[in-house]
């Protein structure tokens, strides 16, 4: 979610402004997943880099995700979304992380749509974890090095149980992953739009997902195999019928 800061400085305001306006486009984007049926929706919303940032805009930034929780908790709730969170939350402000531990345990059980917010996150930072950890389990013998597959992997990433993306959508125009879901993005499609975030809404996501259904998912197949395999599958849902 890029380009706050520029937003704001393109209009004579402050940073933190550009971080207020980005908060609207989150509420949008959530709402309008919600509606056309989103399953899955990851927000990268702060990175273990933006620690770096001054003082000041980091503290706002905090307040602004505590008040995003407080308000939008009920909403959540109703709509049945569950929240779920990526990185490493020891280094969030107490007040930030009770109140973000409190929304994930009260929305645990909502099944409609899961969104994920990856805070104080770093995709190399995960990596390097969840290395660690197998190297625990596999020294301490509760794991045979043999056995290790993608499968064993994906199980010890902070998204365990949760789909990798169909979809990567950058704003702002930036032609980097910036150090998000390595891992978890290896066949994701990409979609880069000049759109700063405080001005991405229903019309340019509705745009990013029409150029998304356009894309042919080839996972590594020639065309002809897809086709066979769609045709496979066609067969055998009208057997079942």
């Amino acid at each position: 979610m890029d380009g706050n800061g520029r937003w704001a400085k393109l209009r004579g305001k402050s940073r933190i402004e550009g971080h207020r306006r980005g908060k609207t486009s989150v509420r949008v984007i959530v709402e309008m997943s919600r509606k056309i049926g989103i399953r899955y929706l990851s927000l990268y919303a702060f990175s273990t880099e933006n620690w770096f940032r001054p003082h000041d805009e980091v503290d706002a930034l905090m307040g602004l995700l505590e008040h995003y929780l407080a308000v939008e908790q009920a909403k959540m709730m109703r709509y049945g979304i569950r929240l779920t969170a990526v990185g490493d939350r020891s280094r969030l402000p107490s007040n930030v992380r009770s109140i973000l531990e409190k929304v994930i345990e009260l929305t645990r059980d909502n099944q409609r749509m899961t969104v994920i917010l990856a805070l104080s996150y770093s995709g190399r930072d995960e990596i390097v974890r969840l290395i660690q950890q197998i190297a625990r389990e596999a020294r301490a013998q509760d794991l045979d090095p043999d056995q290790i597959d993608e499968e064993s992997v994906a199980a010890r990433l902070d998204t365990n149980g949760v789909p990798d993306p169909d979809l990567l959508i950058r704003t702002s125009g930036e032609m980097r992953i910036s150090n998000f879901y390595l891992w978890q993005i290896a066949y994701s499609e990409l979609y880069v739009t000049p759109t700063l975030w405080p001005d991405f809404r229903e019309r340019e996501y509705l745009q990013a997902l029409l150029d998304y259904q356009r894309r042919r998912r080839r996972f590594g197949r020639t065309d002809e195999q897809l086709k066979d395999i769609v045709s496979r599958s066609v067969e055998a849902g009208g057997r079942r019928s």
